[in-house]
Formats: C-alpha cells, structure tokens, sequence
C-alpha cells in the first residue's frame, strides 16, 4: 500500500487527532431517539463486524452512525472538499468509503441488514425518531418492558 500524502500543517493535523470516533453528538442523538421508543440496544460492541456504533439488541440490528462529511453523504452540504491538499482529502476519504463498503458486505454476508443514519438525520428529534422506525422496522415488535 502506498503511503499517502501528509496533511497540509500541524493545525489541520492536530484537528484531525482531535475528532471523536465514537460518542459523537449524532451518535448520541440516535441513541436518545432509540431510548425514547423503547429500543433496546449496545454501543460499539467488541467482536461485531465492523464494530456499529449501535447494536439494537433483539433482532441484532447493526447501525452506524456516519458524519456526512468524513463518510461522504452524497447531495448533502456538510460533504464538503477542503481546498487545501486535495491529494490528501481525496485519497483519505476514498479509503473511508472503500472499508465503509467492506463493513457492509461483511454484516449482509452473514445475515445482517445493516442501517446508516447520517449525521444530518440526527438534527431533529421527531424526524430522527420517524426515521429510525422506517428503517429499523416495527419498534413496537423490538421495544423491550415499559421503563
């Protein structure tokens, strides 16, 4: 594998570092939504494909909560290129993309239908919580106990 170029200075490499991999604001919004329709679920299980940042515990639902901008959420505004060292930024989100693929087809390959929500997704409550339902399925059939 061929090394890739560095980032362009110390400030955008320092940035970088600095950027959650998990326990992200989106992640926590989806978390939020899932607990208010009783879902029951884990975080970033040890041992699961491509390690979701959520589990949803009965059915054994996959989800991942990805950043439009580092996973690269087509049509969306928060996708952005940055100006400088386009080499870089290209090269890093194509591997970003290309093990997103991989995290896929591995879940679908051993029986499971994985969910991406996107970080845009999470902005407002109601339409995360409407969504999760559209994709996850029927909630009431998954909701554990009355809390």
């Amino acid at each position: 594998m061929s090394r890739l170029p560095e980032p362009a200075d110390e400030t955008t490499s320092k940035k970088m570092r600095a950027v959650r991999q998990s326990g992200t604001s989106p992640e926590i919004a989806a978390r939020r939504a899932l607990e208010s329709l009783g879902v029951e679920f884990e975080v970033n299980v040890e041992g699961k494909p491509g390690r979701p940042d959520i589990w949803i515990t009965p059915d054994e639902v996959p989800v991942f909560v990805h950043g439009c901008f580092w996973h690269r959420h087509e049509g969306c505004k928060k996708a952005t290129m940055p100006k400088k060292n386009r080499e870089f930024w290209a090269a890093k989100f194509q591997r970003n993309l290309e093990r997103d693929g991989r995290k896929m087809l591995e879940l679908k390959n051993l029986g499971y239908s994985p969910v991406v929500i996107w970080q845009c997704e999470t902005e407002n409550e109601s339409s995360l919580e409407a969504l999760l339902m559209e994709k996850i399925g029927n909630v009431e059939s998954r909701a554990s106990a009355p809390r």
